[in-house]
Order: structure tokens, then sequence, then C-alpha cells
């Protein structure tokens, strides 16, 4: 990692010994579509709270796609789908119109009461997502791996709001469509519970690799050379799986 330019930096937790090891794990980074993950357990924890239905369907209208990832900007017309699919869509294919509808629909204000609920400090929601405008003012949305990595242990360990909850989390995430990060040389060897993000100059990737003995493992980086610093992710992915095969 030294060798990387940038602002980089990892989590790991072995959720077996609790072995731990992290270099700039407490700082803050670009998020781009990381910020997705605590935005679905947010919505989750209002649904288990009473105060947001799942089921309740709302209506993507032309004006609100946005372009990049996702798959509601190829339908012809106004869309409209239920709360949980929108948040499938967010999290599987990092869908951005889906996900701008629900911080709409959360507001960004009570998106971060809920992260503080969590106990998030540094990862904070700013914007919705292709705000370019936004974007070039400066205002970002941000992670830390630390604190991403220890919301993952409470999914692991059915201890985020309920095991109920927990476990659906965990269900959508490993559901992920954007593969070649963590599980890029691990081919599902293992399942791999995680969810990804990227821009220019960007490339994230925060999960639960479910090897012989269960790990988070959270990276994130920005303005570095993405090819190099995904390289080093699924390589690391790969050789923390393969050292507890090893005799």
């Amino acid at each position: 990692m030294k060798t990387l330019p940038g602002h980089v930096g990892m989590y790991y937790k072995n959720l077996v010994t609790g072995d731990t090891f992290g270099v700039g794990a407490d700082e803050a980074y670009l998020a781009a579509s990381v910020i997705k993950l605590p935005l679905f357990l947010h919505i989750l924890a209002e649904a288990e709270a009473g105060r947001t239905d799942l089921t309740q369907r709302l209506t993507v209208e032309n004006a609100e796609k946005v372009p990049s990832c996702g798959a509601l900007t190829l339908f012809t017309g106004a869309v409209e789908a239920d709360i949980m699919t929108l948040c499938r869509l967010m999290i599987d294919i990092s869908d951005n119109t889906a996900t701008n509808k629900l911080i709409r629909f959360c507001t960004i204000e009570g998106a971060n009461a809920g992260f503080r609920k969590m106990g998030l400090e540094k990862t904070v929601l700013r914007r919705v997502m292709f705000d370019l405008e936004a974007s070039a003012r400066g205002i970002q949305n941000t992670i830390c791996p630390r604190e991403i990595g220890d919301l993952l242990e409470r999914l692991y360990r059915k201890t985020f709001v309920s095991e109920a909850v927990s476990a659906t989390a965990l269900d959508v995430l490993l559901h992920q469509q954007i593969d070649h990060k963590l599980n890029g040389k691990l081919c599902d060897a293992v399942p791999v519970a995680h969810k990804t993000g990227e821009d220019d100059g960007l490339s994230n990737d925060v999960g639960i690799i479910f090897a012989k003995a269960p790990f988070v493992l959270c990276f994130a980086g920005h303005d570095t050379d993405v090819y190099r610093w995904e390289d080093l992710m699924r390589r690391a992915a790969y050789a923390l799986v393969e050292a507890q095969a090893a005799p």
C-alpha cells in the first residue's frame, strides 16, 4: 500500500479470533456507492421500528433518473417499485436512481440521524448520487473503514437491530453483482457479502468473507491508481482465505 498514490486505507478483522489490522482505518474516505450500505441499514432499522413500510410503493419519474449504475434508467416512463425492491437495486446493482429516490424518501438529515444511532461519526451522507454540481463544490459523502467494518461485524453476529434484520441485510449483500474486487480472485470459492463503490480515481469494497474463519475486509481509496488498488484487494482477499486452508 505504501507504493500506491493517493489516500488509501483498509481494515481487517477475523471474526473468530478477534485479530485486527488496519492502515488508515479510522480516517474518512470518499464513499462513492459504499454510502448505500449504511443507508440500506438505516431503512431496515426504520422499518423494524415501524416508521417505514418496506412494501410502500414509490414512483420514480423520468426527471429523477440519473446515469451510470443501475436498471431504472432503462425503463420507459415512470417506474413504480416498493421500498425493498429499491433497496435491492441500490445494493446489488448499485442503482443510483433507486438510491436517490430512497435518499429523498428518508431525507439526508434523517439518514444521518440514523447513521449516528448506528455509532457512525465519519461516515456521513451529504448529497445525492451523481450530483456533479455539489461534487464540484467539494460536497462529498464519506465513509470510515473501521466504522463500516464494525457495522458488518454486527450483521455477522446478528446484533444489528435484531437477528431477522441482520439476516435480511446479509442476504441482500450476498447477492452483490458487482463482483470484481474482493471476490475477483476468489471466484465464489467462499461466499462474500459486500458492497462496492467506484468513481474516477476511486475504488472501494467492504464486506464479510465467509472463509473457514470468517473475516471483515474493508478497502477505501481515492486519488489512486485504481488498477493496482483493485488488484491489491483481490490478492489480499484471496491470500487471507488461502492462509486459512494451509496445514
